[in-house]
């Protein structure tokens, strides 16, 4: 019991801390976006419901039990069924974050992309903390479909993109989770700052080599 009040405080902690520095950079803004980490016992702790990244209290955060019942905490994100749908997709995953990361959200309204794989390989780090990135369907936030979707797609892939709403990013721990979305974003601006200017992505013979490392 002990070592999972450690691991629960821990959790507590990192989530607020890992939050902030995403509002802080504008990664989100006003009370959009949510985060969740599951915890060894399969609880998970989710940020509350309309509450800003910027300025959470580690102690009011929703506790979940590994049903997704509310245990304790704030009110839970309206989001959290995306969390609990994308864990049972990739069990090996103990975090997920969801952001309306103004880059990412620009890409998931863009017409004519490619739904498979929204965003082309620039870069060699693109490749490795992300991968490919599919493109969701659209459904309205709350929508049952839209969990189905997302469970759907995360059985292969860690990172997503909601259509005409944002990027949903799991990892095997929080700052993963982070890192990715990060090199998300950072993916999106830049392809958005080349426009269409000729671009040399990486060849599909140095994606499979990266990949391979990595």
């Amino acid at each position: 019991m002990t070592a999972v009040l450690f691991e629960e405080t821990k959790l507590r902690d990192q989530i607020c801390e890992v939050s902030a520095s995403l509002f802080e950079r504008c990664l989100t803004a006003g009370s959009t976006g949510n985060i969740s980490a599951r915890l060894s016992d399969g609880s998970t702790l989710t940020t509350p419901t309309n509450a800003s990244l910027g300025r959470l209290d580690p102690a009011r955060l929703s506790l979940l039990s590994p049903d997704g019942t509310h245990v304790k905490g704030d009110k839970p994100t309206k989001g959290a069924f995306l969390h609990r749908c994308t864990y049972c997709a990739r069990p090996r995953d103990s975090a997920v974050i969801h952001t309306h990361s103004i880059h990412c959200v620009a890409l998931s309204v863009l017409d004519g992309t490619n739904h498979e794989d929204v965003l082309p390989p620039l870069t060699a780090y693109y490749v490795m903390r992300v991968g490919t990135l599919p493109l969701v369907p659209y459904y309205p936030p709350g929508d049952e479909m839209l969990g189905e979707a997302v469970g759907l797609a995360a059985k292969s892939h860690h990172a997503l993109l909601l259509a005409n709403h944002g990027p949903v990013v799991s990892g095997r721990t929080l700052h993963e989770a982070q890192y990715a979305l990060e090199e998300l974003e950072e993916t999106a601006k830049l392809f958005f700052l080349l426009g269409d200017r000729p671009v040399k992505c990486l060849s599909p013979e140095a994606v499979t080599d990266l990949r391979r490392r990595f």
